[in-house]
């Protein structure tokens, strides 16, 4: 697997880290609290194509491949950025790849007149928990009773509160509502789905982690206790060090999952879901190591760590636990188990 980067795959990263540096800056992400929606960097993510380049040409997209989605993803990462982009990005894509029947809305989708989420959990009983972008989206794509649905959300949301500051909710499926796939088709276009979050999200773990480890050790430099900077100490430098590689190794897994799609694609499930099991802790790991040798301060609403403590937590739990994704790697690597 080759990693490096062509050099227009690096002016998307270098582009992309850019506009997040402007436009989603601490004072911006608790401005936009407790919603966890910035329409003014949402809007600067429709001006870039965000949403358009995670479609094909054929359906006016520009066609960008699953490693330029989570080389995107991963600067969203660094930013833990208030704006839906990757459920945007997933749902675009799966419109397109129903065909016909998705293709009205998905015009609207590209054209920014509707915004559409999509909702890693399957629904019970016609009700979906935990929609990541539920209270600010307009449509949702979700798998509800073996097929897989484009319904709007309209007054069938119920905003969740969260630590993480994100725009959760509760969705009630009403009866209008399009038909994207059904059966065995559904399952399977909702599982591709599912792969993408699972691979994008999880580069986007892996970024936050790198940079709340990069703001530990500004943070140990700067701090000093006995006439030394704490950083010096081993018991601040070796955990620091330790996520730090963690980090680098949940980046290359999830890339490896993002390249699966084209390379290796009769291991993309088992690979997504081992990066998003390894992404999710290895960012909870960098985020309660660094906050920790923050002391009292990182606590505090004025540190940026605690940003990235709360939202990789959320960011992950809308799907589940690593134990959850370990369990779909296991279904895709042996096989389901019987009962």
């Amino acid at each position: 697997m080759d990693l490096s980067l062509t050099s227009e795959q690096r002016q998307l990263v270098d582009s992309f880290a850019a506009l997040f540096t402007r436009e989603s800056t601490s004072e911006r992400i608790r401005a936009a609290e407790p919603s966890g929606f910035d329409l003014k960097l949402w809007k600067a993510l429709l001006d870039t194509g965000a949403v358009e380049m995670a479609v094909g040409e054929a359906d006016g997209g520009w066609g960008a491949s699953e490693l330029e989605l989570a080389l995107i993803a991963e600067q969203f990462g660094r930013a833990v950025a208030s704006a839906p982009i990757i459920e945007a990005q997933v749902a675009a894509r799966t419109l397109s790849e129903s065909g016909e029947t998705g293709a009205g809305l998905l015009s609207e989708v590209l054209a920014g007149e509707r915004l559409a989420t999509f909702a890693p959990r399957a629904a019970c009983d016609g009700r979906l928990s935990l929609v990541p972008a539920g209270a600010v989206a307009d449509h949702v794509v979700a798998l509800s009773e073996g097929r897989l649905l484009a319904a709007p959300i309209g007054d069938g949301r119920t905003a969740v509160g969260n630590l993480a500051s994100m725009p959760l909710a509760d969705i009630t499926i009403g009866d209008d509502f399009v038909v994207l796939a059904d059966g065995a088709g559904a399952r399977e276009l909702f599982s591709r789905a599912l792969d993408l979050w699972l691979a994008m999200t999880a580069v986007a773990l892996a970024g936050a982690a790198k940079r709340a480890v990069e703001i530990g050790v500004d943070y140990a430099k700067q701090r000093h206790a006995f006439g030394a900077a704490i950083g010096s100490f081993q018991a601040v430098s070796h955990p620091l060090a330790d996520s730090a590689t963690a980090a680098d190794g949940a980046r290359l897994l999830g890339l490896k999952a993002a390249c699966a799609f084209a390379d290796e694609p009769d291991r993309v499930r088992e690979l997504a879901a081992m990066a998003f099991a390894f992404a999710y802790e290895t960012a909870r790991d960098a985020t309660r190591r660094s906050l920790h040798i923050h002391g009292g301060y990182g606590f505090g609403m004025e540190g940026d760590i605690q940003l990235y403590y709360r939202r990789v937590r959320g960011w992950a739990m809308v799907f589940g636990d690593p134990v959850t994704a370990l369990d779909r790697f296991a279904d895709a690597r042996y096989g389901v188990a019987a009962g």
